[in-house]
């Protein structure tokens, strides 16, 4: 069964988990006005969004919530959940460099596959609906401006605005009901990774 909410116990240190189906899979991301409400009107990122900048996506809602606060930060006040191709985001994990070096890796070999990839992943601690640090890992990609284009172009699907939903499971929090905000969140299940996939990007078995 899809788990809301809540993870299963015995979750991988490093898994993919996310909203998904046969064709796309769903990222977050979050921005300032100027930048959301464009995008919302195109239904993909149009200026001021500047394509030659690395950009940042997240499958995990609440690690997006903890990162922007629950769409309370300065600049992040709008979270986006943008609908993005399979195929798109598999391209993305597998043209991907890891933050840090792989196991046994040489220093300089990993600096130079970093400076020449066009996309980048690091796991960072998933958060629970309280966004305390737990201890499996999240996936976050970091699309430089050769992925940035392709994301733009042909990788968006639809973009719907989250902040909403963000504000209201905040509510929810605040007032002490832990399982109306529990209810609300999207539901998010393992993303299925090939073995050479899942090796290339250090995810766990």
């Amino acid at each position: 069964m899809p788990f809301r909410g809540s993870i299963r116990r015995m979750t991988p240190p490093r898994q993919i988990r996310a909203r998904y189906d046969a064709d796309t899979i769903t990222v977050y991301q979050a921005y300032d006005p100027a930048i959301a409400e464009p995008a919302l009107a195109a239904q993909t990122f149009v200026p001021p969004f500047k394509r030659a900048r690395m950009t940042w996506v997240k499958p995990s809602f609440l690690w997006m919530m903890y990162r922007s606060g629950w769409a309370a930060k300065p600049g992040q006040t709008r979270v986006l959940a943008l609908s993005i191709t399979r195929a798109g985001f598999e391209w993305a994990l597998t043209h991907a460099c890891g933050s840090t070096p792989a196991p046994g890796e040489i220093h300089d070999t990993w600096q130079t596959r970093l400076a020449n990839a066009p996309v980048r992943i690091q796991w960072d601690p998933e958060r629970d609906l309280h966004l305390n640090r737990l201890e499996h890992r999240s996936i976050q990609i970091g699309l430089a401006p050769e992925a940035v284009d392709h994301y733009v172009t042909t990788w968006i699907t639809k973009i719907e605005d989250a902040t909403l939903l963000a504000h209201q499971i905040a509510t929810h929090l605040n007032t002490g009901d832990t399982e109306a905000a529990r209810a609300l969140l999207p539901e998010e299940r393992p993303y299925p990774l090939d073995e050479l996939l899942a090796r290339h990007i250090n995810a766990s078995a």
